[in-house]
Formats: structure tokens, sequence, C-alpha cells
């Protein structure tokens, strides 16, 4: 998937690649957080659509659904298997099932999106903006060309697609933010994606939210996880941006420094 105007950086070193199996870690350090996570807001059980990364499928989101899930909100994954790209199919598959969960639901939706996940919830979002309620990605490299990512040879092997293949028909540019509360979550560390081209054009309605974590266990790192459900439980046509004040001044570090 191609974006107009995008970035081209250098994609992450292989140092910063080789860190990448912290992602185990943090997802031990989830577990053992729970306690403590149990404290973030809970929800209005709006529904939630999480869409996992490149070659991930639902397994991959589990410990963030289930979390979600107890937190109150009517969480679902995306139900297509491995996430292998924008195969024939898997647009309209998103897009139906986007209309399902709000007609169920009665409701608009939001959708967390990780990496890949997080292109086609931008891109959704764009197309079904009456539909959606907010935006939060997860390392997702929107603001990128796709070689400023160490992913690009596996979307074109899984895909069977250019990785700079025009995609413009599925919700336009992608570095276009969409016209809903957006935030943008990404790692100074990320070993797969250059940070730069995750972060979001901040607005009256957009932000970033930097946390110390890996590409790979990004979906589970406890600060993601807790800033996911923060922003989840902003109250509809109420949003604002993250407070960063307090404790949380020395997790979430102020994202342009």
């Amino acid at each position: 998937m191609s974006a107009a105007n995008a970035q081209t950086l250098n994609p992450p070193s292989r140092t910063l690649m080789f860190l990448e199996g912290r992602a185990l870690h943090e997802l031990g350090a989830f577990l053992g957080a729970l306690p403590l996570l149990s404290l973030a807001p809970r929800g209005d059980g709006h529904p939630v659509l999480v869409l996992p990364g490149l070659v991930a499928s639902d397994t991959s989101t589990r410990p963030l659904r289930s979390f979600l899930k107890d937190r109150g909100y009517a969480v679902s994954g995306w139900r297509q298997g491995r996430n292998l790209g924008l195969r024939d199919g898997v647009q309209g598959a998103m897009v139906d099932l986007v209309r399902e969960l709000s007609d169920a639901h009665r409701r608009k939706i939001s959708l967390v999106g990780w990496s890949l996940g997080g292109l086609y919830a931008r891109q959704l979002a764009k197309m079904m903006p009456e539909r959606v309620r907010s935006v939060i990605t997860l390392g997702s490299p929107f603001a990128g060309t796709p070689k400023s990512t160490n992913a690009w040879r596996v979307y074109e092997m899984a895909s069977g697609r250019r990785a700079d293949e025009d995609s413009g028909r599925f919700g336009g540019s992608l570095s276009d933010t969409p016209p809903v509360p957006t935030t943008a979550i990404f790692s100074r560390t990320d070993g797969i994606c250059a940070w730069q081209v995750c972060m979001e054009k901040p607005s009256a309605r957009s932000e970033n939210i930097e946390v110390e974590s890996s590409h790979c266990g990004m979906g589970h790192h406890p600060a993601a996880v807790y800033a996911v459900a923060d922003r989840l439980a902003q109250p509809e046509d109420r949003w604002t941006p993250f407070d960063r004040s307090g404790w949380r001044s020395v997790v979430y570090p102020d994202p342009n420094r």
C-alpha cells in the first residue's frame, strides 16, 4: 500500500531488528501488569474491531481483545485468518464487518489496528466515517514508503502484490488523517518500521503517544494497552488529547521532544 507524499527513510537497524525478540518478555510483562492495568478506565460498551499485523491472525491480538472485553467493550477480531495483505476479497470483508458490527450494536465502532492492521483501520475510517467513532494505530507506517520498513519483502511474498502498488481506491492517501479522532502509538525502538513514519500530524482530533516497546510486542505492551484503553474510554463527540501529567509523564514521554 503506497502513500502519497510519503517520507522515504531508512528502515530500523539490524540491531533493533534483533531486539524484536523482547516481544515475548513484553507479553510476560503484560500478564504481570494486569492488576495495575485493571485501573484503566472502563468503557461504555461500544463495539471495537481489532485488526492484526502482517502475517498475524486474531490469535496475536487475543491478549488485547480479552483485556478490552474485560473493560466493557464489545470486541471483535477481524475474522479473516492470517493477514496476508490486500488480496482479493480482503477489503470487502472488512467493510462488511464494520457494517455488521455497527448495525448489530446500533453504534459507531472504534478501530484498533496493529502495524498493517492500522493502515486498514485508517482507510476504513476514511471510507465509512459515519460508522467509525475513533482510530488507534500501533506501530503503523502510514506516513512513509514501504521501504521505510523491514517488512516490505514479506508483504510482497505474502500478498503477491508490489508493496508500493497504488491502493488509492481503498480510502485514498494513507498519510491523510482520518476524519475521526485518531491516535498513533509508536516506539523509537521499533525494529520493523521507522518510528517517524508511524507518527500522525497533531491536530484538534489527532495525536501521538510514544511507548518504549518492540514492534512485535506493541499490541500487548502494558503501556500501549493502557493507552488504548484510555483512548477508547473518551466520551463520544468529546475527545480530548492524552493526559501526560503526573505519573504518566514518566511512562509516556512527550513525542515531540
